[in-house]
């Protein structure tokens, strides 16, 4: 299977995962990736089991040859995963295992959930998920590689900002509301509103300069979250591209849509 196709299969399970699990989706691509040989090993072929994942599982288990590391050498040996119905249900279980831990130690991998995808593979090579020592460096080459930090952005709902995230917020609803109030008063034609909207004072230069500012943030798809205020930004003819934009940009043109700024009037 090719890199971008099998990205592209495992992708929504992955962040649709970390919605709920707070692993982050590069983290589980790339562990996905490096584990099954991107979709073509033996063992996800036979038993859809992406990560390598021991035991019995919702398909029962197989038996396969694997590659163990005892003193920093490698070591074949036979050994029973678990074997799965689809690749959802293979993510879904690995997401468990990280979120639950093991018997022995529920908290065993307890620094890789709710953390960046760099944190995270360095913390699940430290609590020992791989015997490869060179396992936290693959996982990142890969994410590097394929700029899989795209998906954890992806996997952020309009209802799970960061603290950073909030406050930047509040300061640009406060600077909507005296926007509001000082469109509220202009009553002309949508040509003249948009040209006198960019040239009202040092409020709207304010919003202008905190929305260059978070452009630099890698562009995206048109999350769900943010639909609306685009579709009300391109039927005001405010926007030409709808998508293609930053994180930050849309969460913007979110908070300008409920403030009612996206809804000009036509002379």
């Amino acid at each position: 299977m090719k890199e971008a196709d099998f990205i592209a299969k495992i992708a929504p399970f992955a962040v649709d995962s970390m919605r709920s699990s707070k692993v982050a989706a590069s983290l589980t691509i790339a562990q996905a990736a490096l584990e099954s040989g991107w979709g073509s090993s033996g063992l996800t072929v036979k038993a859809n089991n992406l990560f390598g994942i021991k035991g019995s599982g919702p398909a029962g288990s197989i038996t396969m040859l694997t590659t163990e590391y005892v003193n920093g050498k490698p070591v074949q040996v036979q050994a029973a995963f678990r074997a799965y119905n689809n690749w959802g249900e293979s993510v879904a279980d690995h997401s468990r295992l990280l979120v639950n831990g093991v018997s022995w130690n529920p908290k065993i991998y307890s620094k890789v959930i709710g953390t960046t995808g760099i944190a995270a593979a360095h913390a699940i090579a430290a609590a020992g998920y791989a015997t490869d020592p060179g396992y936290a460096a693959k996982l990142i080459s890969m994410m590097d590689t394929y700029n899989l930090y795209q998906f954890d952005e992806q996997g952020k709902g309009d209802d799970e900002m960061s603290a950073e995230d909030k406050q930047k917020l509040a300061s640009l609803e406060e600077q909507v509301k005296a926007l509001n109030g000082l469109i509220a008063g202009l009553n002309i034609s949508r040509d003249t509103l948009k040209t006198g909207v960019q040239e009202q004072g040092q409020a709207i230069k304010n919003v202008i300069d905190r929305i260059a500012a978070v452009e630099n943030r890698a562009v995206m798809n048109v999350p769900d979250w943010a639909e609306p205020a685009v579709k009300a930004a391109t039927a005001a003819g405010l926007l030409d591209t709808p998508s293609g934009g930053s994180y930050d940009f849309y969460r913007i043109l979110t908070v300008l849509n409920r403030a009612g700024l996206l809804i000009t009037k036509k002379g």
